[in-house]
């Protein structure tokens, strides 16, 4: 089959974007690069069709989207607090962006598999959040994911196909500070001999998911004759910060005691999937465990 991948240069775009290849399908990716790096695709970039556009360039992507069997949309900016500075430039490539994907797709009948966010979420004070949870995003980034939900409510009832996965914490290789990188900021600093800094009381819950667990899950997704759908995709497990870093440095066998700084603007305090949708219609779960994960990436 033959796929389209917005962001495909990303963190998770890529990865989805190798595992689309190994699966022998044809790809399309579409990255401005402006977190995306050819890097990320080098050794599949032989194999696959990259075109540099900003996924705000509704006539260009309607020009090189064509005779394609669907869409997967990852293209966003990601980072909650640079959300809260540039709240326009997020809204025009997370909203308008996103919608000119929709509208691409009800013009050429395409299935669409986009990311979507536990952002829109907010604050919970019942954890696991079930996808009928009270939305309430608590920053900009969040609510940008929200609009976009709206947007597939929209253009569902117009005939496109549209699921939306609500990713939980992703990790994993080739993650940037960018990309909500918790976990690759505190290898970073202890990799160079340096305690971790975490920001708040470190009583903060997540729900880390693996990245290659996340591009299996859009192309169930995009495989299924599911449609018009939101689903969380996480693990239904979750780790506090405090106890995360405090793991990280038992595995690195370093002396360490985690630094505790002000907490950041925008950032909720907890965080865990309830998965029974995910099970229940996908029959699917995470395969990967975080622990051994990091057993094997600290040093």
């Amino acid at each position: 089959m033959r796929f389209s991948v917005t962001g495909g240069a990303g963190f998770v775009g890529s990865h989805l974007v190798k595992l689309l290849v190994e699966e022998g399908h044809e790809v399309i990716v579409v990255d401005n690069l402006h977190t995306g790096k050819k890097e990320n695709l080098a050794e599949v970039m032989n194999k696959i069709e990259f075109f540099d556009i900003d996924i705000r360039n509704y006539d260009l992507m309607e020009e090189k989207l064509v005779d394609i069997d669907g869409i997967f949309h990852q293209a966003a900016l990601t980072v909650v607090q640079d959300s809260f500075r540039n709240t326009k430039e997020y809204h025009d490539v997370n909203v308008q962006g996103t919608e000119n994907i929709f509208k691409i797709a009800q013009k050429n009948n395409i299935k669409v598999v986009f990311a979507s966010s536990s952002s829109v979420y907010g604050h919970q004070e019942k954890i696991p959040i079930t996808e009928d949870a009270k939305k309430n995003p608590i920053n900009p980034y969040g609510k940008t994911k929200l609009d976009d939900e709206y947007l597939m409510e929209k253009y569902s009832k117009l005939g496109v196909d549209i699921i939306g996965l609500r990713y939980f914490n992703i990790f994993g290789e080739g993650q940037t500070i960018d990309y909500a990188g918790v976990i690759t900021k505190f290898i970073d600093r202890i990799k160079d001999g340096k305690a971790p800094i975490i920001f708040g009381d470190g009583t903060q819950i997540r729900d880390f998911i693996y990245v290659k667990d996340i591009a299996k899950m859009n192309l169930i997704a995009m495989k299924s004759n599911i449609a018009n759908l939101l689903v969380n995709v996480g693990t239904g497990k979750s780790i506090s910060i405090l106890e995360l870093a405090n793991v990280m440095i038992k595995i690195s066998g370093l002396k360490l005691e985690p630094i505790m700084e002000d907490p950041l603007e925008g950032d909720v305090k907890q965080s865990q999937a309830d998965t029974k949708t995910l099970e229940n219609i996908f029959k699917w779960k995470a395969q990967s465990d975080l622990e051994n994960w990091l057993k094997n990436n600290i040093f």
